[in-house]
């Protein structure tokens, strides 16, 4: 019985290749859009780890060429259709990849992540480890924010306070719960005292969510919270940062529109105007970049992509990124809190199959949560391998030798739906009757944060290019829900050693500890991890000088438009 059922199903699963193949291109089958939590990633709907979550960009990558090269006149709107739109425009308020996708182009960290993932001054000018804990930062002294207010210490100890207030409840205080104390020391000098060494600590700061709002909107935020509002109505409607663009106006669900700051410290933007519009189906944003209606489509879907690369007038971007895409189990429901359940599903699927089909190739499978660009992975763990009859078996050890029922969900996002459909056809051979619930991208970010599922598609950015980012948001038991941990994992023996690893100054020890994580990790499946898959931007060819940052941020500031 079990080797005719394998037989079917690897009929089933091939024709499921083929037909979605087929299929893809045709009208009327655009069925989601992809919202972030990098957190599958084709469509930018992914929790960034926000990760933002090294690899640079393939410097041998022709398909780059065209966007990079050469500069155009000054001046224009720039257009760019997405699937999603932002979730909050406070940096503090939101970790999913649409809205850091805005906010950094409002707001500024105290230092930048190049290209090549290496760290570089931005409102600080420069940076020193004082002590094994404490950190001192010198700020640029000539930066006003986008309402005229000066960047002071003061202003970036009010950020940092804020973010870590248990009231604004941060989704990104994460990143920075490893500050004790912000030292205020003169005006244009801050120190952080760090509860223990924590060596990644300047790349956290390069995060998007260490981005600097004004302290007048802060102040006017807090105001509101004593009115009865929430954290961030202040600043969601008033994003005021030091970018090189400020913001303009946002109509909900449909555009978020950017003006260029006149008043810039650096060097300024070239456009005059980017206008973010919000596009979920995949090929009504290819029809709109044909047609000229956008500039830039990010993204385009896999299937999608020989529908741009054979017209002229435009191209494909493409570029390695530091993102997983995954399915989570939710370990504290019933059968999911069985190790060996976890692992059934995890060997039953065929993640080849997946990349070829959805991906057409453009993505490498994924042994855990971390790829080979972050550090901290290592080459000596092994994945679990795909052994349906291996599944089968530990399914009846775990008790469930006649399978069972549950859910898996996703959000309106094409690919996603299509893995979906694929796990559900792989998990039928072993006896697992699975249904599939499509949610909009809010819903789902709330009903996967809030515990409610079984199992769940998402992605994640390891925007820093550290294993802690990778591994601390995503598995730790101290960040269940919303921070990122959405299967609430809670393993005691992981957890000690995340914690030493964030702790430990010594590279070496490091290395060793999360090649630890990883094996334990793989064995306790709280993932199924897929793949690590490729940014595909769609550009237009009079669009010059754009590049996308291998946490998956479009970087606009040196884009011209012929």
């Amino acid at each position: 019985m079990f080797r005719s059922k394998t037989l079917k199903t690897a009929a089933l699963s091939a024709a499921m290749v083929v037909g979605l193949a087929a299929c893809a291109t045709e009208p009327g089958n655009d069925n989601g859009n992809d919202g972030n939590a990098d957190p599958a990633n084709n469509g930018n709907n992914n929790e960034e780890n926000v990760g933002n979550d090294a690899d640079g960009n393939d410097e041998d990558n022709n398909d780059n060429d065209a966007n990079t090269a050469g500069e155009g006149a000054e001046g224009g709107e720039l257009i760019i259709a997405r699937t999603s739109d932002a979730q909050a425009l406070d940096p503090h308020g939101s970790n999913d990849v649409p809205s850091s996708d805005v906010q950094v182009n409002i707001y500024e960290t105290l230092i930048n992540q190049t290209e090549d993932m290496e760290l570089e001054p931005l409102l600080a000018t420069e940076w020193d480890l004082v002590e094994d804990d404490l950190w001192e930062f010198h700020l640029r002294d000539d930066v006003t924010f986008h309402d005229g207010s000066e960047l002071t210490a003061d202003v970036v100890k009010a950020n940092f306070d804020r973010v870590l207030d248990p009231d604004v409840a941060s989704p990104r205080s994460f990143l920075f719960n490893m500050i004790e104390e912000v030292i205020v020391v003169d005006d244009h000098t801050v120190q952080f005292q760090l509860e223990y060494p924590f060596a990644p600590f300047p790349s956290h700061l390069a995060h998007s969510g260490g981005g600097i709002i004004s302290g007048d909107a802060i102040e006017a935020d807090y105001e509101e919270m004593e009115n009865g509002g929430s954290p961030g109505d202040y600043i969601n409607e008033n994003p005021i940062g030091t970018g090189y663009f400020e913001f303009e106006s946002w109509s909900t669900g449909d555009e978020i529109v950017l003006n260029k700051n006149e008043n810039y410290w650096g060097e300024e933007a070239k456009v005059d105007t980017v206008r973010f519009i919000v596009s979920p189906e995949d090929q009504s944003r290819v029809g709109q970049l044909l047609t000229g209606e956008a500039h830039i489509v990010d993204p385009v879907s896999p299937s999608d992509i020989s529908m741009v690369e054979g017209e002229d007038g435009v191209s494909m971007y493409h570029t390695d990124t530091l993102s997983l895409s995954y399915v989570g189990f939710n370990t504290e429901k019933e059968p999911f809190d069985d190790p060996q359940v976890r692992q059934a599903i995890s060997m039953a699927i065929n993640k080849d199959e997946i990349i070829e089909a959805v991906l057409e190739g453009t993505g490498t499978p994924a042994v855990g949560p971390i790829g080979e660009q972050v550090f901290g992975f290592s080459d000596d763990v092994d994945p679990l391998p795909y052994d349906p009859e291996r599944a089968q078996e530990l399914l009846a050890e775990a008790g469930y030798e006649d399978g069972f029922e549950t859910t898996i969900w996703t959000n309106d996002n094409r690919e996603r739906e299509q893995i979906a459909e694929l796990i559900q056809a792989y998990l039928s051979v072993i006896g697992v009757d699975v249904s599939i619930e499509v949610l909009e991208w809010g819903a789902y970010l709330d009903s996967t944060a809030a515990g409610d599922h079984d199992m769940f598609i998402l992605g994640w950015v390891t925007v820093t290019g550290d294993a802690d980012y990778g591994m601390y948001s995503l598995f730790h038991s101290s960040q269940h829900g919303d921070p990122g941990n959405r299967s609430f994992l809670a393993n005691d023996e992981l957890d000690e050693i995340l914690d030493q690893a964030r702790e430990e100054a010594d590279e070496a020890t490091r290395e060793d500890l999360y090649e630890q994580a990883m094996e334990i990790l793989v064995e306790d499946a709280p993932m199924l991890y897929l793949y690590h898959p490729e940014y595909n931007v769609g550009v237009r060819d009079e669009v010059q000088g754009l590049w996308k940052h291998p946490n998956g941020l479009l970087q606009l500031r040196d884009v011209t438009i012929n």
